[in-house]
């Protein structure tokens, strides 16, 4: 195990690599006992491939739990109104995926209260304070804010890695501006409307004056001052749409400090349960050599 390893944090946006199994792969793929489990065998072999070629010591996997229940929901109740609920059959699968991750000794936290993205942002706080780089397993780009200079924001599947200077490349904004970008531009797959009129290029561009949402809301006669294109209409747009604005900082902005059990556990690898394991796999009809496959991994890892 060389240091970059050790010093390593990966921390998994689960849920999206077990729904992009769901919508890729066939549903004639089942268990033993004939429930479809197609997201399960992607989410699968996502997990070994990472497994395989990253060999990583600190590992978690963060799922989301209840949408309806969540904080953000509470304050905003339209908040990803726009997203269908997961469909039992789905439901049914992220139970064997966590069930899997346990079997192998991996870390995986889920909250009745806070999203996915929350346990993440706990988790790399806690890393980056310990001095660890941290590696963001993810498609969401929400959780580009969270990456500090020495970070990897990564959507493994596509082989996609951004630094914080290549986020700051492709959105415009540096990585601790992404939540106030998203409040001013607004996020349609989160359901999270902004500013009308204001989309992502120019709330980028009203950040690199201003800095922050703060600096903004505090200097509004200023933006009609500025050289931006329809100066006078953005400063109305922003007096008009404050408190819309900072309502949406709170739904955008990463929770980085949840004090849950499940959560603030160390995220060290632990012994796999091979008994566990090989029946699990086994009832996702795995075949024979597959099984072995992962039996063999599950110690190697724990030995490099």
């Amino acid at each position: 195990m060389n240091h970059e390893q050790r010093a390593t944090a990966w921390l998994v946006d689960a849920s999206i690599y077990i729904f992009r199994a769901w919508y890729t792969l066939p549903d004639s793929i089942t268990d033993s006992d004939g429930n479809p489990v197609n997201a399960v065998h992607g989410f699968i072999d996502f997990v070994w491939s990472l497994l395989q070629n990253e060999h990583p010591t600190q590992i978690g996997f963060a799922f989301d739990q209840s949408l309806e229940h969540s904080w953000r929901k509470e304050i905003y109740p339209a908040y990803k109104a726009n997203r269908e609920p997961a469909p039992e059959k789905l439901k049914r699968q992220f139970g064997y995926c966590r069930e899997f991750i346990d079997a192998l000794g991996l870390r995986h936290a889920a909250s009745r209260f806070h999203e996915a993205d929350d346990i993440i942002g706990t988790w790399a706080m806690r890393a980056q304070k310990d001095g660890a780089k941290v590696h963001i397993i993810t498609g969401d780009k929400d959780l580009a804010q969270l990456i500090g200079k020495n970070d990897l924001w990564w959507e493994y599947g596509k082989n996609l890695r951004r630094t914080a200077k290549d986020i700051e490349k492709k959105f415009g904004v540096r990585p601790d501006q992404m939540a106030d970008v998203l409040a001013i531009g607004g996020d349609s797959s989160d359901n999270i409307p902004g500013v009308p009129g204001i989309g992502m290029v120019t709330a980028a561009k009203l950040l690199k004056k201003f800095d922050c949402i703060d600096n903004l809301l505090s200097r509004t006669p200023e933006i009609g001052r500025t050289k931006l294109r329809g100066a006078k209409r953005l400063q109305q747009l922003i007096e008009t749409h404050r408190e819309a604005i900072l309502l949406s900082r709170q739904l955008t902005r990463i929770v980085c400090d949840i004090d849950e059990a499940d959560v603030i556990r160390p995220l060290q690898r632990s012994k796999a349960d091979q008994e566990q394991l090989e029946t699990l796999l086994r009832q996702l009809s795995l075949p024979n050599a597959r099984i072995t496959a992962w039996q063999e991994l599950a110690n190697r890892s724990l030995t490099r």
